[in-house]
């Protein structure tokens, strides 16, 4: 990556490793304090052969993962009201799982306009499955959860 990213590229990038992270903890269950840890010190900006990782913004990133877990039960409750009947939150992807969890941490505990919450992790549903049609649920999703958190942000 040439030059320093900028503020919006960093918080981007945030998103996406918060999702691995409670991926990576719900999976191996690792605490926080040590997914958090080998985040920072060794992903955020990790260069592989012929691809260097994005630098996370940390404060946002660990604002994030924190969130996920302490509203965790909240957040899978607006989930799973957002899913159909047969498929409550425990039945879905993990990766949709802990991107839910990232998400919904953002529009239930941060300052976050829902819109850009939405766009945002729909780009990081993009990255994880580019060539689905998960994008488009997670749209879904987000956009059901985001209008029973925030619904002052979509009245016109």
């Amino acid at each position: 990556m040439t030059g320093k990213p900028d503020k919006r590229q960093m918080r981007s990038a945030a998103r996406f490793f918060a999702v691995q992270a409670l991926f990576q903890m719900e999976g191996a269950g690792q605490t926080v304090e040590r997914v958090v840890r080998e985040f920072e010190d060794h992903r955020f900006g990790e260069v592989f052969d012929d691809y260097e990782m994005a630098e996370g913004d940390s404060k946002h990133f660990r604002a994030l993962v924190d969130h996920a877990v302490n509203w965790q039960a909240r957040i899978d409750q607006m989930t799973d009201r957002a899913l159909a009947v047969a498929w409550p939150i425990d039945r879905i992807d993990p990766v949709l799982r802990a991107l839910f969890r990232a998400a919904g941490a953002e529009i239930v505990a941060m300052d976050t306009p829902p819109k850009v919450v939405i766009t945002e992790f729909v780009d990081v549903a993009k990255a994880f499955f580019p060539e689905g049609k998960e994008p488009k649920f997670v749209n879904a999703v987000l956009d059901h959860m985001a209008r029973e958190e925030k619904p002052q942000a979509f009245s016109a």
